[in-house]
């Protein structure tokens, strides 16, 4: 472990852009050694970020995402945060969207969220310490014409972050959901839907969406409560967005 440093192990999924990025900016400039996984790790580097590992991992495989989170603690000192940002957004109407887009979201904004909490929370319930952010969406908590699988997934974030934060408060651990609204991100090309698409960008394009470093800014808000105050869940959108 590297003695220099004084504040704790962060780890970020999806930390290659938007609100990973941003976040990882937001948690560095605050003095913390990170961890940033992704796929494409050469957006990784790019960040040129100090006291940072990256690695190129998919979070749906379990072990990968574990083996990182080992490698990193090996070099900064056990890991008190994770960020669970990775997810993928693919609108469309369930009579006419592809059975494999279903289990893609499934995979990646359920199972991989699983993953990061795995690989993280015996050892902060070994060491009684720890924040687990999960980031979901306004649409974990109300419905949206074209978003019922993606919608479902992140329904299951908010349920699976509120259980466990009851199965964890009792170890000092912390489980924080931010919900944002629409956000300038990659998030909606994944969607193959064109006309779907379209429609989502034009909402989009009609008012002042969120930026990454809003949706940063509150989970580095949240993270430096003091650890007895949990913000349970957190949810902004753009002003302009009324539903």
């Amino acid at each position: 472990m590297n003695a220099h440093l004084s504040k704790p192990l962060a780890v970020i999924t999806g930390a290659s852009s938007g609100i990973g990025a941003a976040t990882a900016r937001t948690l560095s400039d605050l003095g913390h050694p990170l961890l940033l996984l992704a796929r494409r790790i050469e957006r990784l580097q790019a960040l040129g970020l100090p006291d940072t590992l990256a690695r190129s991992v998919d979070v749906t495989d379990a072990d990968a995402v574990a083996a990182a989170v080992q490698e990193a603690e090996a070099l900064y000192g056990p890991a008190d945060l994770i960020v669970n940002n990775a997810g993928v957004m693919l609108l469309g109407a369930v009579v006419k969207q592809p059975a494999d887009e279903w289990q893609r979201m499934f995979d990646v904004n359920v199972r991989g969220l699983l993953n990061g909490v795995r690989a993280v929370l015996p050892g902060m319930t070994e060491r009684n310490h720890g924040t687990i952010v999960n980031v979901s969406s306004v649409a974990g908590r109300k419905s949206y014409p074209n978003h019922t699988v993606y919608s479902g997934t992140k329904f299951a974030v908010h349920g699976m972050s509120e259980s466990l934060r009851e199965e964890v408060s009792q170890h000092g651990i912390r489980v924080i959901t931010i919900a944002p609204g629409a956000v300038e991100t990659e998030l909606l090309s994944h969607t193959t839907d064109e006309t779907v698409k379209a429609d989502y960008q034009a909402f989009k394009d009609s008012i002042d969406v969120l930026t990454p470093e809003d949706v940063a800014a509150a989970i580095g808000y949240a993270y430096q409560q003091p650890q007895r105050v949990t913000l349970r869940e957190i949810v902004l959108a753009a002003t302009a967005q009324a539903a």
